[in-house]
């Protein structure tokens, strides 16, 4: 096999990777949180960032994927603090929309983040677009509007907490950009997720006592009734490390647009897996929206790649 196919070989195993542990997480999120009888997305969030402590602390310092990084000052430690509490609102925000909305829903208004990415990114750095780039975002919210009308299984908190969740995610990217600018302090993305995922489940820790406090005796009732219940918790867990760290090689081993190309064919397959798997209704009105939004998401990527 030629130096070539063995690149392109290895490329495919870590899209192909990539996608099944996305795809992954969100449909046993689902499952666990909606399906299952384990109505605790906080806690479940602080258990994908315990697993994503643990294993990048094991990728980095022993497996040495990638060179180990120490912060470098008391400035630092404090912006990267401030990245996992925005990083923790985002993916709580996620995991609860998905106890009151269909996956193919949640995929609908998540596509929507480059909308949000771009409006903080006008407000907060004054960086402009080509109004050309801005045009393509009036699909993206549109596809959402039609969307959401013709969604039969349509919660207003589980949308609200989904359009939260999908600004945060934006906030979250454009901070990182704005907070990790300097040369002498940038971390790559595997030793940002080693010291934001420890910082972030002592964020959760507290929350899940407060809001959550009945956690305990409920895993434990479900252990015991359901067998499989702790294979489901750890499998999720590594699986969204899995997905952080697929999403980290990917990206450096293609680029950042291919990375966008490939996350919305991602989101049309999550679409298409959720309906088979959960059989939540859909109309031809939230399907044509969906379409919309993915399409003013590509038309917007290939006009930020065009218009730079």
């Amino acid at each position: 096999m030629s130096p070539s196919s063995k690149q392109a070989l290895f490329i495919s195993s870590l899209i192909i990777l990539w996608y099944s542990s996305n795809i992954g997480v969100l449909l046993l999120n689902k499952f666990l949180l909606s399906n299952y009888g384990f109505g605790f997305p906080i806690f479940l969030t602080m258990c994908h960032m315990s697993a994503c402590a643990v294993l990048s602390y094991i990728s980095i310092v022993f497996l040495k994927v990638v060179p180990f990084q120490k912060i470098k000052s008391r400035s630092q430690l404090l912006r990267i603090a401030t990245l996992s509490v925005v990083f923790c609102g985002s993916v709580v925000g996620g995991n609860i929309s998905l106890r009151y909305l269909p996956v193919s829903f949640n995929q609908a208004v998540g596509a929507t983040t480059p909308f949000f990415t771009a409006m903080f990114a006008y407000f907060m750095t004054l960086k402009r677009e080509a109004w050309i780039t801005y045009a393509a975002l009036v699909p993206v919210v549109a596809g959402v509007v039609i969307a959401s009308g013709g969604e039969p299984s349509f919660h207003l908190f589980g949308f609200i907490m989904c359009i939260s969740a999908t600004s945060a995610r934006a906030f979250k990217s454009v901070l990182q950009g704005i907070l990790l600018s300097s040369e002498g302090e940038k971390l790559n993305s595997m030793n940002l997720m080693l010291y934001m995922s420890p910082i972030a489940v002592l964020v959760l820790l507290p929350a899940v006592f407060f809001m959550e406090p009945n956690v305990l005796n409920v895993i434990v009732t479900l252990g015991m009734n359901h067998r499989f219940m702790w294979l489901l918790l750890l499998v999720n867990s590594v699986m969204a490390y899995s997905a952080n760290l697929s999403n980290f090689l990917v990206t450096k081993h293609t680029s950042a647009l291919t990375l966008q190309v490939l996350g919305n064919a991602k989101g049309a397959v999550a679409v298409v897996i959720s309906i088979l798997i959960f059989r939540n209704p859909v109309t031809f009105v939230g399907i044509a929206g969906y379409s919309m939004t993915v399409m003013g998401v590509i038309a917007y990527g290939e006009a930020k790649r065009r218009f730079k």
